[in-house]
C-alpha cells in the first residue's frame, strides 16, 4: 500500500480521501481548517502544512479550487515542493489552467519528480460513490504507478496525453456540461410556460434521443427546485473562464460558452454563487418571467 498525502478536503476532497483509506492506503492530510473528524477516525494523520505532507508521502494529491490555490500549495511558503525528494509523484486533481499546469509540471519535473494533472468530473455524488471520471495528463510511467489509486476514486479513467492535456479535457467537459444544463433549462421552461407538466415532460424525454445524465439529474433538480450543491455555480464560472481564456489564447471563438457564462453571471448577481450549477435555470426563468412548475 502507498503512503499518500492529500491536500484540500472540501466537498470533493473529503470523500475522495475517505475512499483511499478504504482502499487500504495510509493517508497524511492538510487542509484549510482541520481535517474532518471522520477521516481522522478512519486513520488519517493531520500534517501542519503542505511541506510535511510531501515529506511523509510517496504520492501527493492536491484538490483545491483554482489555479492560484494550486500554485500556493505547490510553491508557496511551506509548500509541497519544499518537501519533495526524487522519485515522488505529485497529482493535481483540481480543475485549473492548462497553460499553468504545464509550467507547474516542469518545475516539479526539475526536482526529479513526476507530475500528473488529473481533474475529475462527477461532482460530490461521484466522489462519494468512487465513480468519478478522471482525465489525466502526464507520462505513461507515472500513470501506471498511480492507476490503481485512481481506480479507488473513479471508474472512467483515461490517460489523455502529456501534462496539460488532462486539464484541457476537463475544460472541454465543463463546456459540454454548461451548455447541456442551459439546453435542459430552456426546454423545461418552455414546457412549463406552455402549460405542460415539466416533470412528465422530463420523464418522456428520458426515453428518447434527448436523454442525458444532465436531463436525469439536473432536470430533476430544476423541477423539484433543489439547488443545494452539488457543484457550485461560482466554480463552474471559474471553469468557463478557463475555457474562454484558453480560447482567446488559441484565437478561437466559443460563442455558446460565452452565453452560458453570462447566464451564470446573472445567477451570481441574484445571490446564486453558491447554488448548484443546475440553478442556471433561474436566470432563464427571470428572462421568461416564469418559474418551472408555476
Amino acid at each position: 500500500m502507498a503512503n499518500i498525502g492529500f491536500i484540500g478536503l472540501g466537498i470533493m476532497g473529503t470523500p475522495m480521501a475517505a475512499n483511499l483509506i478504504k482502499g487500504g492506503h495510509s493517508l497524511v492530510t492538510y487542509t484549510v481548517g482541520n481535517t474532518p473528524q471522520s477521516l481522522l477516525d478512519a486513520g488519517a494523520k493531520q500534517a501542519a502544512n503542505s511541506t510535511e505532507v510531501a515529506q511523509a508521502s510517496d504520492i501527493i494529491i492536491v484538490m483545491v479550487p483554482d489555479t492560484p490555490d494550486v500554485e500556493a500549495v505547490l510553491f508557496g511558503e511551506n509548500g509541497v515542493a519544499a518537501g519533495l525528494s526524487k522519485g515522488k509523484i505529485v497529482i493535481d486533481m483540481s480543475s485549473i489552467s492548462p497553460v499553468a499546469t504545464k509550467e507547474f509540471a516542469k518545475k516539479i519535473n526539475d526536482l526529479g519528480c513526476e507530475y500528473l494533472d488529473a481533474p475529475v468530473s462527477g461532482g460530490e455524488v461521484g466522489a462519494k460513490a468512487a465513480s468519478l471520471t478522471i482525465m489525466i495528463g502526464g507520462s505513461q510511467a507515472a500513470f501506471d504507478q498511480c492507476e490503481s489509486i485512481f481506480a479507488l476514486m473513479g471508474k472512467n479513467i483515461t490517460l489523455v496525453g502529456g501534462n496539460g492535456d488532462g486539464q484541457t479535457t476537463k475544460v472541454a467537459n465543463q463546456i459540454i456540461v454548461a451548455l447541456t444544463i442551459e439546453a435542459v433549462g430552456e426546454a423545461l421552461v418552455l414546457a412549463s410556460k406552455a402549460g405542460a407538466d415539466p416533470a412528465k415532460v422530463r420523464q418522456a424525454l428520458m426515453g428518447g434521443f434527448a436523454s442525458s445524465r444532465i436531463l436525469e439529474v439536473h432536470g430533476e433538480r430544476m423541477v423539484k427546485r433543489t439547488f443545494d450543491p452539488g457543484f457550485r455555480i461560482n466554480l463552474h464560472q471559474k471553469d468557463l473562464n478557463l475555457a474562454l481564456t484558453t480560447a482567446r489564447q488559441l484565437g478561437l471563438s466559443l460563442p455558446s460558452t460565452a452565453v452560458a457564462q453570462e447566464l451564470f453571471n446573472a445567477c451570481v448577481a441574484h445571490g446564486g454563487a453558491a447554488w448548484d450549477h443546475s440553478g442556471m435555470v433561474r436566470a432563464l426563468e427571470i428572462l421568461a418571467n416564469h418559474e418551472i412548475g408555476q
